[in-house]
């Protein structure tokens, strides 16, 4: 059964369509890369997932018992967040903030949730650290670490590799995908990265503005989809 479920969703802005008449879905386990072109939908897509913002059509359904609070985000950073004035382990707990309800105070267990997810990014040495003293590289850990305490079974991630080095690009791949094959971790993840995410997802949904493209990660790069990114590529 699907964890998640978008059958002919829209979404539009000031009467203008962003996305139109969208479907595909994402079962336990699996690994899904959402890419395209700038302004085809992509972050409007995983706000809609998160009812950030309405659809205007269609239906988004949880399934298996995954409860929309259960899926850990991890949002494009903006140069504001980047300087955030609060240490690493703070960072790290505030991903427990929706299982808390009323409750204003961390249990034994969430502390515990975010020592162990702190371990399992390499960052347990960074806890009593300012966020904003952190590199790019560490500062996505420990926001991916922060998504962890929240995620029950899925993750979504934005852009997590924006704006860092191959080097660092390719340890936080490799995370995500240790994530999801040793884990069982579902992934959604927007990149512009096509050859990046070819080696994480096996699905991949490409967006344009006019058309998208659902399928495993073989069928894509038999799509004409992939021809137009290998040719723009080989040409430019």
């Amino acid at each position: 059964m699907a964890l998640i479920e978008c059958k002919n969703i829209s979404v539009s802005y000031d009467g203008k369509k962003v996305i139109d008449n969208l479907s595909f879905g994402v079962d336990k386990g699996q690994a899904l890369c959402i890419v395209g072109e700038n302004g085809s939908g992509k972050t409007t897509l995983v706000k809609a997932i998160l009812s950030l913002i309405k659809l205007s059509g269609g239906e988004i359904k949880f399934g298996d018992g995954l409860l929309q609070n259960e899926i850990g985000y991890l949002p494009q950073q903006t140069e504001l967040q980047k300087d955030f004035p609060a240490s690493v382990s703070e960072i790290i707990l505030s991903g427990c903030i929706n299982k808390m309800g009323l409750r204003p105070f961390y249990t034994k267990k969430e502390r515990a949730l975010a020592d162990k997810n702190a371990r399992l990014l390499g960052i347990e040495d960074l806890k009593k650290r300012c966020y904003h003293e952190l590199s790019g590289g560490q500062q996505q850990r420990v926001l991916l670490a922060r998504a962890l305490c929240a995620a029950d079974r899925l993750l979504l991630l934005d852009e997590p590799v924006a704006g860092l080095d191959p080097m660092v690009t390719a340890e936080l791949y490799s995370t995500i995908k240790k994530l999801n094959r040793e884990n069982g971790m579902a992934i959604i993840m927007v990149s512009h990265d096509i050859p990046g995410v070819l080696g994480i997802a096996d699905h991949i949904l490409h967006m344009n503005h006019n058309s998208h493209f659902f399928g495993t990660t073989e069928e894509y790069k038999n799509s004409p989809f992939f021809a137009g990114i290998k040719g723009g590529h080989d040409n430019g």
